[in-house]
């Protein structure tokens, strides 16, 4: 049986970041627009794949969760914090942009304030998602509402594909990478993350190495 789900995967992705962009933004010196700029790039990517996913549990995971046994409440209550989280990162998406446009430091104290106003809101969510909902995950792994609901999931152009994947790699613990491993053939995803996976490699994960 599986110890860890794709969710829990692609969560491990996400507080990595936001721990990386509170790093960046507390070391970050005023009037570095070169840094700004690759900061810019880096949110870009987080902010699409925070939104990507928690559209995506709206349509896809909700559905088959609650097939399963997860009740209504209970994701009614996930709906709720993800309202929460969305306001949070309109924040700091705004506020990343001001840094980027101008690299000052009062926009960098501002950038921090939100990406931690953001951490603190998203990593709650996080924490109350995989205590309620990873059993349930992991429990029902082989049956087929779960593997319905991995095979809408999958319905996305290599190209994206290519750059989650490799986003979700960048920083994965060795736990992390043998669960993604055994929900995606390995010859798939080497092909998915060297190919596709390219713009990430140029693009991002030089901004979490320099």
């Amino acid at each position: 049986m599986a110890q860890m789900s794709m969710n829990k995967v692609i969560h491990g992705a996400f507080r990595r970041d936001l721990d990386r962009f509170v790093g960046a933004l507390t070391s970050f010196t005023a009037g570095d627009s070169a840094r700004a700029h690759q900061l810019g790039r880096a949110w870009a990517n987080f902010d699409l794949q925070l939104t990507d996913h928690h559209e995506g549990e709206h349509e896809i995971a909700w559905p088959a969760l609650e097939s399963v046994g997860v009740t209504r409440e209970t994701i009614a209550q996930m709906d709720a914090e993800h309202e929460t989280m969305a306001a949070a990162l309109a924040q700091a998406r705004t506020a990343m942009s001001s840094l980027e446009s101008t690299a000052g430091q009062g926009e960098a104290e501002a950038a921090l304030s939100a990406l931690m106003r953001l951490r603190d809101v998203t990593v709650e969510h996080l924490d109350h998602e995989e205590r309620e909902i990873e059993p349930i995950y992991i429990a029902n792994a082989d049956g087929p509402e779960m593997k319905e609901m991995g095979k809408k999931f999958a319905r996305t152009g290599p190209a994206k594909a290519g750059v989650f994947f490799t986003w979700i790699l960048d920083g994965a613990t060795a736990e992390e990478k043998q669960a993604l491993t055994s929900s995606v053939p390995g010859p798939v995803l080497k092909i998915l993350t060297t190919l596709f996976g390219r713009s990430y490699r140029k693009d991002v994960a030089p901004v979490w190495s320099s």
